[in-house]
């Protein structure tokens, strides 16, 4: 009996979005819109790198949310790097989003290959 031989390649698209300053209602749609770009090209995993968030309002919050909601849609995820700012983390703490986001420390951010 002759070997079968079968292969299957998988590419899984991980962007990553690193966020400095305020995160509010004013700079939500720009983040909005970059997100469905990714999105329509296949992209469904994302990281949101909010290591610089200065400040975290309802519509930066609803940016997230709506990642989340569409990449889980798909079988993707959403993680954020955690703020340094203290006010930005208690949004978070606050609206239990350390518990529906995998919530990371920059210093457990490894780069590929390490």
């Amino acid at each position: 009996m002759a070997l079968e031989v079968s292969t299957n390649e998988k590419v899984i698209k991980i962007v990553t979005i690193s966020l400095k300053g305020r995160f509010d209602a004013f700079e939500a749609p720009a983040i909005r819109k970059i997100c469905d770009e990714y999105i329509a090209n296949d992209f469904i995993h994302f990281v949101f790198d909010l290591t610089d968030i200065s400040m975290l309002d309802s519509a930066g919050l609803a940016v997230l949310v709506s990642a989340l909601k569409r990449t889980r849609l798909q079988n993707g995820n959403v993680r954020l790097v955690w703020p340094k700012a203290e006010d930005a983390a208690r949004i978070l703490k606050l609206t239990k989003f350390d518990q529906v986001f995998a919530l990371i420390k920059l210093s457990e951010v490894i780069p590929v290959g390490f």
